[in-house]
């Protein structure tokens, strides 16, 4: 048996991110691939072993972004659609556990380190109280972690497609024109690396510019820049929006524990997210402004935590077939 013999890995509808567990059960060899280059996850992850040198598994924690429920599980912003059965005869598993992308990310929070965290405003954590995590990137991913006797249990549900709610006139102008073109406006429909062009354009409209077609990362990265007035309106925007939508996750968990900013786009905004709406807007809920603002908000720095979170299950999942 070799000793790097189960494997953890991430599965977003972009990049896919793979790594063995050492001895200790911790992640190492990480090595993060695109989901486009692969036909589907074995593909993927028979072409990690072998540049790992890595000759089997027995078991595997396998995140994926998208419901993982059924005998056939596919990508919910991506082609993969796979069997389950399939895939842990391909490789050779022992032992195959599937989990959401979220609910392995909500199972990094109580493991990180503050130097994979960055604060953004004020507030602190209760200790053993419930955590909550959001991560636009190329979906929306929602999650959180509550502790009871002893362990941290993670929730397994589809946040990012709650309906999206506008906080002023102009947010309403915005879903207003989403909604000619969608017949529900989810959160994760602007509020992610696939809805950030759509929100650009719509921007524009509302605001009375004229709107080049542009990519996620175009828009990112301009706005950073600080030399495209309209990206660095599309970015505020986003980020006031999402303040809303993670000021009500915070409230609904009662995240006293924190609430956790993951995903892919938040991060490349920098000192950008320091300074935008988001912080105002998770504290503007009225009479629970005060409550809202003695909850710490982070930033999550990691590219990789969901490994962590996956580590976890597995290790948990030990006594199952």
């Amino acid at each position: 048996m070799t000793p790097y013999a189960m494997l953890v890995a991430d599965i977003g509808g972009t990049r896919a991110r793979f790594a063995l567990l050492d001895e200790s059960g911790s992640p190492e060899r990480v090595r993060i691939l695109a989901v486009a280059d692969f036909a589907g996850p074995a593909e993927a992850i028979q072409a990690y072993l072998t540049e790992v040198g890595c000759p089997g598994l027995q078991a595997a924690a396998i995140a994926l972004a998208g419901p993982v429920h059924d005998e056939v599980v596919g990508l919910t912003n991506g082609a993969w659609t796979f069997a389950r059965a399939d895939l842990k005869a391909r490789l050779g598993l022992n032992r195959l556990l599937l989990l959401n992308d979220f609910t392995a990310l909500a199972l990094s929070l109580p493991q990180l380190d503050a130097a994979d965290l960055h604060q953004v405003g004020g507030g602190e954590p209760i200790e053993l109280a419930p955590k909550a995590v959001l991560g636009p990137g190329t979906g929306l991913g929602v999650s959180g972690v509550l502790f009871d006797r002893g362990h941290w249990l993670a929730l397994t549900g589809e946040g990012g497609h709650c309906s999206l709610s506008p906080a002023d006139a102009r947010e309403s102008t915005i879903l207003a024109l989403a909604r000619l073109e969608f017949d529900h406006v989810s959160a994760e429909r602007l509020l992610s690396g696939s809805g950030l062009p759509l929100l650009h354009r719509l921007v524009a409209e509302v605001d009375g510019r004229r709107s080049e077609p542009l990519s996620t990362a175009e828009i990112v990265a301009r706005a950073v820049a600080g030399n495209d007035v309209q990206c660095r309106a599309v970015i505020d925007t986003f980020c006031a929006m999402l303040g809303s939508v993670a000021g009500n996750l915070a409230l609904t968990l009662g995240a006293q524990g924190g609430m956790y900013v993951g995903g892919g786009i938040i991060p490349r905004l920098g000192e950008l997210f320091d300074h935008s709406p988001f912080r105002a807007r998770f504290e503007a809920k009225g009479r629970f402004a005060a409550y809202l603002a003695a909850i710490p908000t982070y930033v999550m720095l990691s590219p990789t935590p969901a490994l962590l979170g996956a580590a976890h299950a597995l290790a948990d999942s030990e006594a199952c077939p």
